[in-house]
């Protein structure tokens, strides 16, 4: 079968059809009073981690800077990258969520820093995630799938080669000159179309500025500061952004079918700000990160067994990858404890029976 991934194409409009777009979700029991609890919101666990994570980005920039251009500078830079690219895409995540602070106003300044820093439009972005929880991996609806079917192993290791930095660029300079294209039209609100022209017409000053300052003072440390990261530093996201989904179903309304919860180490953890718990975040979306874990140790017993780290999760994705070139219909299917509910199956044989 072919999928039509487009969003204004034929699968995406027969998710409409039959009711699999914004569709009712399968959800985990939880009490009224623990969801309640859960979803308490608090400055402090952002505050401390927000502090940790730009002072330590202030020292390894301070340190590359010093010792530049010995090569005892790259490791500071190598760690600085991965903190200013995929430290800054779980920011982006989860104070676009608004759940990161208590405080909005706080969500809302790191969300800002971290799209600029990410070459991620904040209101393209807003509304594109939105609608990728509303109608997560169903084919024609979901902006953000990353791996087609059958995959295209191409574009995938171009993923750890900073592609998607140079799509974000491009798309900067698209929408400080022509603005939004028909898809993006789909899920924006044309009220607010302006603000994506203006972020991206400041954001090219910005950019421009960094790289005459380069040219100015002949030297390529004030792109290694600002804007280059994203370019080197991006592939811890990649890492875990490709665990996510990656070799699940698509076309189902059961996150534990499309989702993949993965247990991994506490620096990892750090940067990703507990996103590795994604079953249980696509679930409760409103709870922040910090109280993820609290969320998985409830409700583990009505979800498929996490993987044990990277390697774990890695060779699953990569079988479930190749095996997909052959039989694009092949899905991991993970195993339910015996006291879960079954899985949600339906709509999903009715989705791909209309994909030509």
């Amino acid at each position: 079968m072919k999928r039509d991934y487009s969003l204004l194409g034929a699968d995406g409009k027969h998710a409409v059809e039959i009711g699999l777009a914004a569709a009712e979700w399968y959800h985990s029991d939880v009490s009224r009073k623990d969801i309640k609890d859960l979803m308490q919101r608090s400055d402090q666990p952002a505050l401390r981690d927000t502090v940790i994570y730009y002072g330590a980005m202030i020292v390894l920039a301070g340190i590359g800077i010093a010792l530049w251009p010995s090569w005892w500078s790259a490791p500071f830079w190598l760690a600085y990258g991965v903190l200013y690219a995929s430290g800054s895409d779980s920011r982006w995540h989860e104070a676009g969520h608004g759940t990161a602070f208590k405080t909005q106003w706080m969500n809302e300044v790191v969300y800002q820093i971290a799209c600029f820093m990410l070459l991620r439009n904040p209101t393209i972005w807003r509304w594109s995630h939105a609608r990728h929880h509303t109608d997560t991996i169903i084919v024609g609806r979901d902006p953000e799938i990353i791996t087609m079917r059958p995959p295209d192993l191409f574009k995938v290791v171009l993923l750890f080669l900073g592609w998607p930095s140079v799509q974000g660029f491009v798309a900067m300079l698209r929408y400080a000159t022509r603005g939004l294209n028909e898809e993006e039209k789909t899920f924006v609100p044309e009220s607010e179309r302006a603000k994506v022209l203006l972020t991206a017409r400041i954001w090219v000053v910005i950019y421009a500025a960094v790289l005459v300052l380069a040219i100015w003072t002949w030297s390529i440390l004030p792109i290694m500061v600002i804007g280059g990261p994203v370019f080197y530093g991006s592939w811890h996201y990649i890492l875990t952004g490709l665990l996510q989904h990656t070799g699940m179903a698509d076309n189902v309304i059961d996150h534990r079918l499309n989702s993949r919860t993965v247990y991994i180490n506490p620096i990892s953890r750090f940067i990703y700000w507990n996103m590795n718990y994604h079953i249980e975040h696509h679930m409760f979306p409103l709870v922040p990160y910090h109280a993820l874990p609290r969320l998985h140790a409830m409700i583990k017993d009505d979800l498929p067994t996490p993987n044990r780290g990277f390697v774990d999760g890695f060779s699953e994705v990569i079988a479930a990858l190749w095996k997909q070139l052959s039989e694009p219909e092949y899905r991991i299917e993970k195993k339910l404890p015996p006291s879960a509910k079954p899985y949600r199956m339906d709509l999903h044989k009715e989705a791909l029976a209309f994909s030509t």
